[in-house]
């Protein structure tokens, strides 16, 4: 387990402001190699704008801000006591710090370093025992068949993967029986429209059923962020080719009061459109 112990420093921080957007196909290395450097670049950033809503140690499952602690979905905090539990796209952790609370043992997994050593900094200012982490590409789990209990992801990982059919299969191997594998995303449907918060964001511009990666290229050509696009068909194919059982789909409603923009969330979108997706399945 090659886990983290620096404390964050400061890192280069190169611009993605002149980056492209296109939509052209992404593989496997293009994908990883892009999305470790973007994330490392814009970790502060994003923990800076994001992290009063993700909180230290709150475990929400989207911007519409489902909660485990609600919705249950690894199970009562009963289920949860002592379980090995894997959080793929871990960010900064903040799900794993709440799982710890509960009684569960968490490994926080991320691709990227920066991240990781936002999840140190806040465990040093909170005073608390670290959260072990580990860096590495979810399609490859560093891990032994049957190392965890459950896993989890929210937001994380599986959107940047090119290959996600071997990213579940890779989760699968290192549950065991019975384990719980709870991942959300993106509702597909969001990606027919322009990821715009306003009305602009309402009207369907591209086909849900094209699946060609989404990239923002340097002045050279090359990738400097990518995501994925995959249908709702897609992800239940692929969960049952790896051998778990869906058990559920949630899409969370957006909530009266919530009045937050993220990005293409708002308001105005989750009233008409499914913002998230959450699979719940069952390794088999």
């Amino acid at each position: 387990m090659n886990e983290h112990t620096t404390a964050p420093e400061p890192i280069d921080d190169t611009a993605d402001d002149d980056a492209d957007a296109v939509r052209r196909d992404a593989g496997t290395t293009e994908s990883s190699h892009a999305n470790r450097h973007w994330w490392d670049r814009n970790a502060d950033e994003y923990q800076d704008e994001h992290g009063p809503f993700l909180g230290d140690t709150r475990f929400t499952w989207c911007p519409e801000g489902l909660d485990e602690a609600d919705a249950g979905l690894l199970g009562d905090p009963a289920r949860l006591r002592g379980r090995r539990i894997l959080e793929i796209g871990a960010g900064a952790a903040q799900c794993s710090r709440w799982l710890a609370e509960q009684g569960a043992l968490p490994v926080a997994l991320d691709l990227s370093h920066r991240q990781l050593q936002h999840s140190l900094r806040i465990d040093q200012d909170l005073d608390r025992t670290p959260v072990p982490l580990v860096q590495a590409d979810a399609t490859v789990l560093p891990f032994a068949d049957g190392s965890f209990d459950d896993a989890c992801s929210a937001y994380g990982a599986v959107p940047f993967a090119a290959d996600t059919a071997r990213l579940m299969r890779e989760v699968h191997r290192v549950l065991r029986p019975g384990g719980r594998w709870v991942f959300s995303v993106t509702h597909p449907i969001r990606w027919a429209f322009p990821d715009e918060p306003g009305p602009e964001g309402l009207t369907a511009l591209s086909s849900y059923f094209d699946r060609t990666p989404y990239v923002e290229e340097d002045e050279q050509g090359r990738a400097v962020y990518v995501e994925h696009h995959r249908t709702l068909g897609d992800r239940i194919r692929e969960l049952d080719a790896a051998g778990f059982r869906l058990t559920d789909l949630v899409e969370p409603e957006w909530p009266e009061g919530l009045t937050q923009e993220w990005g293409g969330w708002s308001p105005l979108r989750g009233r008409h459109l499914p913002g998230t997706a959450i699979f719940v399945a069952v390794r088999d």
